[in-house]
C-alpha cells in the first residue's frame, strides 16, 4: 500500500494523486468531488462502508496494472489553462447539449407515464429544473468571469500577457462561490437518486423513461468527474497561481 495512502487522507486527495481509484469510489457511494476535503475515514462512513474494506481496495485498484485495465488522464500535472480548456470543451459541452434533452425526455416521460408514475416523475422534474436552471448559470459564471481570470493569470506568468485585473479582489471570491454552488448541485444530484430509486427503472418503463435515467446516470458522473477536476486540481492550484503573481 502506498504509504500516503491513510484513512486520515482526504477524499478528494486520493483521486488526484491515484485517479483509477474514481471509479471505485463511485461504486462505493463515495463522494470525492464536493466531499473532496472529507478523511476517507468519514467519507466511508457516512457512505456505510467499513473504511478498511475501503483502504483495501483502493490499494488493489491503484496496484492494478493489467493492460486492459480502463486508464483515466491525470489532470494535476496539467496547467491551468490546459485544464480549464478540456473543462470547456469536455463538461461544458456535455453539459449544454444534455440538460435540454433530458429536459425533454423527463417532459414526455411525465406525459406518458402520470397516471402511474407521476408523484415520482412531479418530483423529479422539480430537482431536475432546479438543477438545470443553476448548472447553466454556473456554467457562463465560469466562462465569463473566473476561467478567463485564471487564463489570464498564467499567461501574466509566463510573460504573455499583462497584469490580470482582479475585479473580484481576489481569485479566492469567485473560486468559494463555485464551491457553494458545487454543493447545492451535489444535494439536487442526490435528491434525483433518492427519488429515482438510484436511476432503477420500474417494470412498466418505456425506451424514452429508460433514456431518461439513462441520461441523469450520465449526467451526475459527468458532474462529479467536473467538479472533482474543480474543487481539488483547478481551484487549489489558482489560488497558489495567485499567491506566486501578488
Amino acid at each position: 500500500m502506498d504509504a500516503e495512502l491513510n484513512r486520515n487522507m482526504p477524499v478528494g486527495d486520493i483521486v488526484v494523486k491515484f485517479p483509477q481509484t474514481r471509479v471505485l469510489l463511485e461504486a462505493l457511494g463515495i463522494d470525492y468531488c464536493c466531499g473532496g476535503k472529507v478523511p476517507l475515514s468519514q467519507a466511508a462512513e457516512q457512505a456505510g462502508v467499513p473504511a478498511d474494506k475501503v483502504l483495501t481496495e483502493i490499494a488493489e485498484a491503484v496496484g492494478n496494472t493489467q493492460k486492459d485495465a480502463p486508464s483515466v488522464k491525470d489532470w494535476s500535472g496539467a496547467s491551468s489553462s490546459d485544464l480549464v480548456d478540456h473543462i470547456e470543451q469536455t463538461h461544458h459541452v456535455f453539459m449544454k447539449g444534455q440538460l435540454p434533452r433530458i429536459a425533454g425526455l423527463l417532459e414526455k416521460t411525465l406525459n406518458a407515464h402520470g397516471e402511474r408514475h407521476g408523484e415520482m416523475l412531479k418530483a423529479l422534474k422539480h430537482s431536475y429544473i432546479s438543477l438545470k436552471t443553476d448548472i447553466e448559470m454556473h456554467l457562463e459564471k465560469e466562462e465569463q468571469i473566473l476561467f478567463p481570470l485564471i487564463r489570464q493569470m498564467e499567461a501574466f506568468k509566463q510573460g504573455r500577457g499583462p497584469v490580470p485585473k482582479m475585479h473580484c479582489g481576489s481569485i479566492g471570491n469567485p473560486i468559494r462561490q463555485m464551491e457553494h454552488e458545487h454543493d447545492v448541485a451535489g444535494q439536487f444530484l442526490g435528491k434525483m437518486r433518492q427519488i429515482t430509486g438510484d436511476y432503477e427503472p420500474p417494470d412498466d418503463a418505456c425506451p424514452t423513461f429508460m433514456a431518461l435515467l439513462e441520461g441523469l446516470y450520465a449526467l451526475e458522473r459527468d458532474l462529479h468527474e467536473h467538479i472533482h477536476l474543480e474543487n481539488n486540481i483547478l481551484f487549489p492550484g489558482a489560488e497558489e497561481l495567485e499567491g506566486q503573481i501578488s
